[in-house]
């Protein structure tokens, strides 16, 4: 396995994925651009006590609302698959003989991107398509609202790999009075589809960062599809979720990603896990200015 701290890369993820060892990573998960064609940006807000302030909050008080700078990226690529095979060609080589991997999409490009695996992987490592609904947002009156993402998990042996059953977190049922006082008190297992809410605006959770995704997204993904002590990759990392999940559940991770503010977000929000930042070929200073956290 690598060895050392937990480790956040800066830089171009082909190029840092060439450097990792083969079959060390029990568990991959990434989040690429969804190729939606637009910029990925978020709004951040942030109160001000003020006796003239817009909005009212708790016990009458009046605040002033700022909005500030958001992390953004060019989402739009018309060489999609391109970008993404050599990447997946690389993230199979690193997965683990018993590994997993979990790729997250959304509508416009999973149907192209599974058959890309599937030439990779090969159709029988194929075992689930995750449906994450949410129901958060605007609602078109011209379409049915999206509300929902795509998570492809694929293994390498698909007769050998990782699923800890029994650290599923189960969810209410709909209907508790039809099962009973106890599995009503249990729960039951999640299927296919996994109702979380995303991020809210006002949740201590929020970075800011434009795709973060909820922790307990990931915290099941990790929970379910390693073991205490596996390395976790993700190297299209963004906020750093994967790492958190994978930190607070006792799992090492190695995050990459070639975007300055993320570094500086992950810094931040991973310092309890002590990793190391690395940038081969440049300085972090040179990437990511004075003051990085």
């Amino acid at each position: 396995m690598p060895e050392g701290p937990n480790q956040i890369f800066y830089g171009d993820n082909l190029q840092l994925l060439r450097t990792l060892p083969a079959q060390q990573f029990r568990l991959i998960y990434i989040d690429p651009p969804f190729n939606t064609g637009k910029v990925q940006r978020r709004e951040r807000l942030r109160a001000v006590a003020q006796p003239n302030g817009q909005r009212v909050g708790f016990g009458g008080k009046r605040y002033a609302v700022e909005t500030y700078e958001s992390p953004a990226f060019q989402d739009d690529f018309a060489d999609y698959l391109d970008f993404l095979a050599p990447r997946l060609e690389e993230a199979y080589r690193v997965l683990a003989p018993d590994g997993s991997f979990f790729i997250h999409l959304d509508p416009h490009e999973v149907h192209y991107v599974k058959v890309l695996l599937d030439k990779i992987f090969g159709r029988a490592c194929f075992m689930n398509e995750i449906i994450w609904a949410y129901d958060y947002g605007g609602r078109s009156k011209r379409y049915w609202p999206r509300k929902h993402d795509n998570i492809l998990w694929y293994v390498k042996d698909p007769e050998r790999y990782v699923f800890r059953y029994a650290e599923i977190d189960r969810i209410p049922y709909m209907a508790p009075g039809l099962v009973g006082p106890e599995k009503a008190a249990r729960g039951k297992t999640p299927t296919d589809v996994w109702w979380l809410t995303i991020v809210p605006t006002h949740s201590k959770e929020k970075t800011g960062y434009p795709t973060q995704k909820p922790l307990k997204l990931l915290e099941r993904i990790v929970r379910v599809h390693s073991e205490p002590g596996d390395w976790v990759l993700d190297f299209f990392a963004g906020s750093g979720t994967t790492g958190e999940a994978a930190a607070r559940l006792g799992r090492k991770f190695v995050l990459i990603d070639n975007h300055p503010e993320a570094i500086r977000i992950m810094a931040k929000r991973l310092a309890f896990a002590q990793p190391k930042l690395v940038a081969p070929g440049a300085s972090l200073e040179d990437g990511l200015g004075r003051g990085h956290p």
